[in-house]
This record gives C-alpha cells, sequence and structure tokens, in this order.
C-alpha cells in the first residue's frame, strides 16, 4: 500500500492537513509508503514534510490511497484509486451530486470521514471539536462588534487561552444548543473566557449581573407534538418529525445564540421568520456552526454561508433579506462553514492522532468493516449497501 496526502484544491482554500508531518513519519516508520503533494496553502510547510524525512511530488498516480480533507474537484479525481475526504454528498447535498456522479464514473473508492464509525454508530473521526471552539469565539466576536481579535490571528488556541485572561466581557446571556464535539468545544470557549455557567432554569428566571451561558440539551428545546412528555432522547433522534420547537421559552431573555447541533432536516427548526418578528424575539447576534441554509435549515436568518474573509452579515428582520450587519431591526449571523481552519494548526493535528488511532489500523487490515460502513462507493463503480438509497439522486441530471 502506498498513501498520498493530496493538496486541498477546493476554493475557497483550506490550510488544513489529515496528516502531519509527524503523523506521516509515523506511517513510514510502520514499513507503509507515503508521499506528501507540494502545497503553497497548507499550514504545515514543504519544508516541514522534507524535514520529517517524507517525500514530495505531484504524481500520486501510483498510490493506492489518497488521503485530504475537503472535496475534491473534479477534474483532480484519479480514476480507481481509494479516497478519503469530507465529500458532503451522502445527505444529498445538490451541490455535490456531480462530484458522487463522476467518483462513480471513475470506480473510485469514496470513504467518508464523516461515515467512520464504531460498531454503536458513533463517530470516531472529525474536527467537530474544533469547529465549536472556533464558533463560540467568533460568536462573542461578532457581539462585540469586532472588539476582540479573531481566532485566526492566533497561532493557536492556547495563545487564545492566555488573552481571555485579560477580557472584560459585558453582561449577556448566551444560549449554546447541543451535546455533542461541537457544543462541548463551543463550551469550553465560555469556560475559558470566564463565563458563568448556569442550568436553563436559572437562565430562564433569573437575571445576572454578569455574562453567562446556559447549554441546552433536545429537551429544553423540543417536545412532543401529541403532548406526551418528552422522556426520550433516543427517540427524539429516531424520530424528529414527531417534535415541535420548544425553544421559545430562550427567545425573550438570549443575547447571542450558538448553535452547536447536529440537525436532521426532519427534525423542527428552532423558531421561524414569523417568530423572529415577536416582540418576546430578543436574540441579537447568531452564531451557526451547524451552518444547515434556509430554508432546510434549523435557523431561517442562516441564508447563506459566511466565510473568514468576511464572517458575518445581517438578517433583516422584517423583510427576511441579507443586510448590513449591527442596523437596527436586524440580526446580525456569523455561520462560516469551515470554522476549524481558523486553528488549522491544532485541527489537524488533532485530526491526524484520530486518522492514527481509528482509520490506520483498519486500513491494514485485509478487509475492515469499518472501512466497508463508511465506503460511500465501491471500486467497481456502485454505491456500496449502506448508501444505496442515493440511487435516485445520482441518477438526476447534474444542474447546470
Amino acid at each position: 500500500m502506498k498513501i498520498g496526502v493530496i493538496s486541498e484544491k477546493k476554493i475557497p482554500t483550506d490550510s488544513r492537513v489529515c496528516l502531519t508531518p509527524s503523523h506521516c513519519r509515523y506511517i513510514k516508520d510502520q514499513g507503509i509508503e507515503i508521499i506528501v503533494e507540494p502545497s503553497d496553502v497548507r499550514v504545515f510547510s514543504d519544508e516541514e514534510y522534507r524535514d520529517a524525512g517524507i517525500e514530495l511530488g505531484s504524481d500520486l498516480s501510483d498510490c493506492d490511497v489518497l488521503v485530504g480533507v475537503k472535496e475534491v474537484p473534479i477534474e483532480s479525481l484519479i480514476a480507481e484509486k481509494t479516497y478519503f475526504f469530507f465529500s458532503h454528498t451522502f445527505k444529498e447535498q445538490v451541490y455535490n451530486r456531480g462530484l458522487l456522479q463522476e467518483v462513480l464514473k471513475r470506480k473510485i473508492r469514496l470513504i467518508d470521514y464523516e461515515a467512520i464509525t464504531d460498531d454503536s454508530g458513533r463517530r470516531l473521526i472529525a474536527f467537530g471539536k474544533f469547529a465549536g471552539i472556533v464558533g463560540a469565539h467568533n460568536g462573542i466576536y461578532t457581539y462585540l462588534q469586532g472588539a476582540i481579535p479573531r481566532m485566526k490571528d492566533f497561532y493557536n488556541y492556547e495563545e487564545a487561552k492566555q488573552f481571555y485572561k485579560t477580557l472584560k466581557l459585558p453582561k449577556m446571556k448566551i444560549a449554546l444548543t447541543g451535546t455533542g464535539r461541537v457544543a462541548n468545544g463551543a463550551a469550553s470557549v465560555l469556560d475559558d473566557m470566564g463565563i458563568k455557567k448556569v442550568s436553563a432554569l436559572d437562565y430562564a428566571t433569573h437575571e445576572f449581573e454578569h455574562a453567562v451561558y446556559t447549554q441546552l440539551h433536545s429537551f429544553y428545546y423540543a417536545k412532543r407534538k401529541d403532548g406526551q412528555v418528552f422522556d426520550n432522547v433516543e427517540d427524539f433522534y429516531n424520530e424528529p418529525d414527531a417534535y415541535e420547537s420548544d425553544f421559545e421559552n430562550f427567545l425573550p431573555m438570549t443575547d447571542l445564540f450558538i448553535n452547536g447541533i447536529y440537525w436532521d432536516k426532519r427534525a423542527p427548526a428552532f423558531f421561524t421568520k414569523e417568530d423572529m418578528k415577536s416582540d418576546d424575539f430578543k436574540i441579537n447576534t447568531i452564531a451557526d456552526i451547524t451552518c444547515d441554509i434556509a430554508p432546510e435549515s434549523s435557523i431561517p436568518s442562516t441564508i447563506r454561508p459566511s466565510t473568514i474573509e468576511d464572517p458575518i452579515y445581517g438578517y433583516q428582520v422584517a423583510t427576511g433579506v441579507e443586510t448590513e450587519p449591527y442596523g437596527e431591526g436586524v440580526v446580525n449571523v456569523m455561520a462560516i462553514d469551515n470554522l476549524p481552519n481558523e486553528l488549522p494548526r491544532d485541527a489537524s493535528e488533532a485530526f491526524g492522532d484520530m486518522f492514527l488511532k481509528y482509520v490506520f489500523p483498519e486500513m491494514l487490515k485485509e478487509e475492515s468493516e469499518m472501512l466497508r460502513r463508511a465506503s460511500i462507493t465501491t471500486n467497481d463503480g456502485y454505491l456500496n449497501e449502506p448508501f444505496e438509497y442515493l440511487q435516485n439522486f445520482v441518477n438526476h441530471p447534474t444542474e447546470q
């Protein structure tokens, strides 16, 4: 087996990498050939790979396995290889229909990191923690109208934590949704900033003279449509269409809303456009880490992704259209869809650690059930068994 680390060619560019120089060195020391495609955008320079004794080269045609982070542009795909990357296809994302069609045409085995799970269905490898870290920081940055540095301007998170020790925040209330990697990453930032965590009940019923946040799991923001008691979180995740939003209890007192959930499009949105026009809606700023785009989204004001270069836009509540932020009747939206790229060194190191722990040993097996489950396509040009539901999606003509 020969592994190739591909350069990130998707636009906008991404400086993260799935394997750092030290990770590549470890793989090489196990007797596995590895080559890195040169890149002038990667956070780790070509020289750092050379210093680690790793070969660099632009011709990856003799590699068996190619590993990257973001979607590979169609014109860069090499036929009859095995690829690892985040493909954003198995939720039937229309914007990547052509990519999946081409993967099948070229008989590529596509293994999606998002589909790599243990026997219980738990994801094993992700950038989610760093999406949460950067998303929470950017939420505070947006709420404070740029009064603190951007996360991208720190060398790493440790430097950001040193800055937080000097931070003086105004009185504010922050609602954070979710309990997974993303939300817990966000909570760690709020903790490091010295923001006090309070219970959902205290948050909704008490005033505080300092900044506070509450972390809400689904029990607090959803309720059963049939009026039955919400007593089974698994039921909510298995049958989200049996539930409706119960987030209205937190609208009158929340200043900053940080959304860190994984959203199923069958689940209810937190609120509607009409809810946002209510006098009870006091949310000033939304940091939507989830970044699903309306109308199929948990937040109707997330009408497009924002970017690292231009992170904030305004949502005019009265008209439902984009406008400049910080105006009258405007909710300020931070919805960057590649947040971990603001902490590329930390995120790459953590991701590579997970790759070596969970994925690399499976690659060395003659047959890996874990990697079979995560394969969207097979190397004979077909959808793999767990993803055969995508056939109608694939058969649809690609929009021009």
